[in-house]
């Protein structure tokens, strides 16, 4: 196979969350830990942080991943999803993995994949586990894909484990309370390795101090009274995300061999971008009018969301948006702005929640609002319609960001 047909096998051919949601998750590690076992065990090749949390653990991840190769590591980066790319999930300093890895990778494993049906994400995994020790690389920052005690990256045992916030999310799978989420996430706590804890609500908090202590794992909570440090991510909600990038790595240098300085950690944070290639984080697209990309999806995020727009100065607010099928609209939807104009549409994958259902929603808080056949469409109108002073926001989902970037 070249690299589109093995794409298309990759995407089609067996479940993948992004595009069939819950039927595509598994409820243990089993197929994971005998992929690992059969690839030879590579995750205990190389140092890895492992990152979980509802909100911020993308942010924080590329955060890290940009200080330690500000300070000369060669820096492994596993996240998910990818927005435009495949190969995004998968990075070392920054440059994505190469299509003919991607390519020699599942063709020389490919009668194992089929013959022990394994899922998207369990290849993924095994795929950045190969690559990054193949590669030599120093450290490895790893992203949950969903929950954590039951994730498939959940089979490594990191120098140290983080978790960011807590939120209703995928509750399909991670249950329907903050506390059931919570318990989930600290799945990833593991004996003896410490963990940062970001999440502000002591309800919460508590559940992670308490598997800690189980573990044995020394419990670091991070102070949001403290200062954050500057980053080039714009969004006032980043400096939380800071302030555990920054609380992770005072532990890392602590638990560990790795050398980090103050000056490494500032100019790593004032590089995110330009060292990993983040992308659709409050990321402004144009001027006149300003158009910004937020991958906001759950009713914690786009809360975020609306409180930075709080701080910015524009006339009229308009406001491109999709979802995708199992989140919780009406909840969403009673916190965003009456006032703005809406430009809906159903976002280009099979999960996408379809237009006459979302749409059914915004008649029941009688927002403003136009229907449109792709999210293109809804964007090119907002920006025929908007004035040079307007503020045109794209947002719901990363997938509905993905179109238009």
């Amino acid at each position: 196979m070249d690299y589109s047909q093995t794409l298309e096998w990759l995407f089609n051919q067996l479940p993948m969350y992004q595009r069939v949601g819950k039927l595509a998750y598994k409820a243990n590690l089993n197929n994971t830990i005998l992929l690992d076992n059969y690839l030879g065990n590579p995750h205990l090749s190389f140092s890895t942080i492992h990152v979980a949390g509802t909100n911020g653990k993308g942010s924080t991840c590329h955060m890290l991943a940009s200080v330690l190769q500000e300070a000369g590591y060669k820096v492994g980066l596993y996240t998910s999803p990818h927005l435009k790319d495949f190969r995004e999930r998968i990075r070392i300093n920054g440059v994505m993995v190469s299509e003919e890895y991607v390519v020699d990778f599942v063709n020389k494993h490919k009668l194992y994949f089929e013959s022990h049906q394994l899922s998207f994400f369990e290849m993924t995994v095994g795929m950045a586990f190969q690559y990054f020790k193949d590669s030599n690389v120093d450290i490895a920052i790893i992203e949950t894909g969903l929950g954590g005690r039951l994730d498939s990256t959940n089979i490594i045992t990191p120098l140290v484990s983080v978790i960011t916030t807590i939120d209703k999310d995928h509750v399909a799978m991670l249950g329907n309370t903050l506390v059931k989420i919570a318990r989930e996430k600290a799945g990833i706590i593991k004996k003896n390795v410490p963990v940062v804890v970001g999440e502000r609500r002591s309800s919460l908090r508590v559940r992670f101090r308490e598997s800690a202590i189980l573990n044995n794992a020394t419990y670091h909570q991070v102070d949001h009274r403290s200062k954050a440090l500057t980053t080039d991510l714009k969004g006032e909600y980043q400096k939380d995300n800071v302030r555990v990038a920054c609380e992770t790595l005072s532990v890392l240098r602590e638990s560990s061999d790795f050398i980090i300085s103050p000056n490494q950690i500032r100019s790593g944070l004032m590089k995110v971008v330009s060292n990993t290639s983040l992308r659709g984080r409050f990321e402004l697209l144009q001027e006149n009018p300003r158009v910004i990309a937020e991958t906001a999806h759950n009713q914690a995020g786009i809360r975020t969301l609306i409180k930075q727009l709080q701080n910015e100065k524009y006339n009229n607010l308009h406001i491109v948006m999709g979802m995708v099928s199992d989140k919780e609209v009406d909840t969403v939807l009673s916190i965003m702005p009456k006032d703005a104009s809406y430009y809906i549409a159903k976002p280009n994958v099979v999960r996408g929640m379809e237009l006459d259902v979302f749409s059914s929603f915004f008649k029941k808080h009688k927002f403003n609002f136009r229907k449109f056949d792709s999210i293109p469409e809804a964007l090119y109108e907002a920006k025929s319609l908007a004035h040079s002073d307007d503020l045109i926001v794209v947002t719901g989902s990363v997938f509905v960001v993905a179109e238009i970037i």
